[in-house]
């Protein structure tokens, strides 16, 4: 008799049940959305971040830590560390740094390029590596404002101290020019650090 009481109770519960999802019980429903919602959600910030050098870039962590991660960047970390200026870059800032990519180190000779690895080179290596940083966070849009409030040109001040001038090429794109007059694009703005923000250029700006 236990049994047979115990599988009939069983049977109206499930009877009950089934009536209610009938009846369309909306606040379950709604209940499961965000649950159902926050995985894409949670995922969305992965997706969004930058690749340089077929590395995703994080937000979250420092210009060093990041550059270290991309395949396109290990001459400039090498340049950084023999410098010395790796742990800077690894500061509150913000910075903002023109990065030049490993083409833009080949267009340099090899000699003028391992003679500034060489420890009797490291002040003019970190002269040259300093001509690259910007103080402050400035994104594309920040840049393109102050070019167009000052006649098509925006021009800054670098760490080194002397300036770069930037310029709309056109087609999303803009030059840098340094004082030599020589000229170099950005290839990949905006990349966010948790420091600064890092524009990718594809040849390496000299100072005087």
């Amino acid at each position: 008799m236990t049994i047979t009481r115990t599988t009939a109770f069983a049977a109206v519960s499930a009877a009950a049940l089934l009536g209610l999802a009938a009846c369309g019980n909306n606040e379950s429903k709604v209940e499961k959305a965000p649950a159902e919602a926050t995985p894409a959600e949670s995922a969305a910030p992965a997706a969004a971040e930058p690749m340089v050098g077929g590395a995703a870039m994080n937000p979250n962590e420092t210009i060093v830590a990041n550059a270290s991660k991309a395949a396109n960047l290990t001459t400039l970390v090498s340049a950084l560390q023999s410098a010395g200026l790796t742990e800077r870059l690894q500061g509150a800032g913000p910075f903002t740094v023109f990065a030049p990519d490993n083409a833009a180190f080949e267009k340099i000779p090899a000699a003028t390029r391992e003679g500034w690895m060489q420890p009797a080179q490291k002040a003019a290596l970190t002269k040259l590596l300093t001509y690259h940083v910007v103080p402050g966070r400035l994104t594309a849009a920040d840049i393109a404002a102050q070019a167009q409030a000052n006649g098509g040109t925006a021009t800054l001040t670098t760490v080194q101290g002397e300036k770069l001038t930037l310029k709309d090429a056109g087609g999303g794109k803009w030059t840098v020019t340094d004082a030599r007059g020589g000229t170099s694009t950005i290839t990949q703005a905006d990349v966010a650090q948790s420091n600064g923000v890092v524009h990718v250029v594809d040849t390496v700006l000299m100072p005087k």
